[in-house]
């Protein structure tokens, strides 16, 4: 395969032609039409996941990984909010869904896929404590704020916060999550900087030069632009398929979470595959707590300024799942070395919850 600038050229024509499709999306056409837009997306996000690791390799852990959780995030929170706006009071629990179902899949999927893959390629694998142990900490605090405590405040007798209460938790999750930057970037770097392992000739390559990353973080953004884009067009048909299909409509909120963690997913997955446990699951926590830490505060906004409600608090069979995932995963990474076992028992929940979801 040519390469243009270090890069292959299929991850600079693949961004263009997502382009090109999202183009025809808009002159109504259907059928099968829908399945090129589905390639395309993939093909968007395979490309996404090629540029963020350019772009992470240049500039160093964790900016790399935190540069690419933040990207992702926004355009979770522009997907959200668009189809929030387009519709209506129907979206309530669009936010709500979408945030639950990207910390069940991260939590649970892709951290567990990322053990499993590294347990069974490596035996066991190690990783710095002091990093995942603030993550979670964080992600704990910000989750039961945001999902669970909403169900037992007495100001409104359902889900929701009032408005003075959604502001405050809104400002309380931005700064949490600001100080959590702040630790990563900053003041504990070296927490979160992965163990440099000897037999990974990734670690020794040579740094892309700043006009191949420059070009990579252009392109990172306009793979990212061309998912979120053409995963709206595909909202309706998948709308359509699941209330086809009699299921639940928290099943759209797990698709929407899925197509936008697929490119953290598969660069956390390639991480721990090239033994850096640490590279992957600053990627896979970091997404948490950027998925959450920012998307409520901005539908949050949302809501405060459109008068639509947001409901918030999740059901208690979601809250147990939820809570036991905190509680394994915390367990899990709590030794700072990990077997299939942790891998095993994490990807076991995770079905759990998928399943129950379409049967509850």
């Amino acid at each position: 395969m040519k390469k243009v600038l270090s890069l292959p050229l299929w991850t600079i024509v693949v961004p263009v032609l997502a382009w090109g499709l999202f183009a025809g999306t808009t002159l109504g056409l259907g059928g099968a039409y829908l399945f090129l837009v589905a390639a395309g997306l993939i093909g968007g996000v395979l490309a996404a996941v090629h540029h963020a690791e350019v772009v992470a390799h240049r500039v160093g852990e964790p900016f790399g990984t935190l540069l690419l959780a933040v990207a992702v995030t926004v355009i979770e929170v522009a997907l959200i909010v668009s189809l929030m706006l387009a519709g209506g009071p129907n979206v309530s629990a669009l936010a709500r869904d979408t945030v639950f179902a990207a910390v069940m899949i991260i939590l649970n999927g892709i951290v567990g896929l990322c053990l499993l893959a590294g347990g069974v390629r490596f035996r066991e694998q190690s990783f710095g404590l002091h990093g995942v142990s603030a993550s979670l900490a964080t992600l704990a605090a910000i989750v039961v704020l945001t999902l669970i405590l909403p169900n037992y405040t007495i100001s409104d007798p359902s889900p929701v916060y009032v408005p003075s209460q959604l502001a405050f938790i809104a400002i309380v999750s931005l700064v949490i999550y600001g100080t959590f930057v702040f630790v990563q970037a900053i003041r504990h770097r070296d927490y979160f900087l992965p163990e440099d392992a000897p037999d990974n000739e990734e670690v020794h390559a040579p740094a892309p030069s700043l006009q191949t990353a420059s070009l990579s973080a252009f392109l990172l953004m306009t793979c990212l632009g061309a998912v979120v884009l053409l995963a709206k067009a595909l909202a309706p048909s998948i709308e359509a398929g699941v209330a086809a299909a009699g299921a639940p409509k928290a099943l759209v909120g797990i698709i929407i979470a899925a197509v936008v963690l697929l490119p953290e997913g598969l660069a956390a997955l390639r991480a721990a595959r090239a033994n850096r446990l640490q590279t992957s699951l600053n990627l896979a926590l970091g997404s948490a707590l950027a998925s959450i830490g920012l998307t409520i505060p901005a539908v949050a906004i949302v809501s405060l300024s459109t008068g639509l409600t947001l409901t918030l608090g999740i059901d208690m069979k979601s809250s147990v799942l939820l809570l036991l995932s905190l509680f394994v995963t915390s367990q899990s990474l709590g030794t700072g070395r990990t077997t299939v076992l942790q891998g095993v028992v994490l990807l076991v929940i995770f079905a759990v919850y998928l399943f129950t979801t379409i049967v509850p």
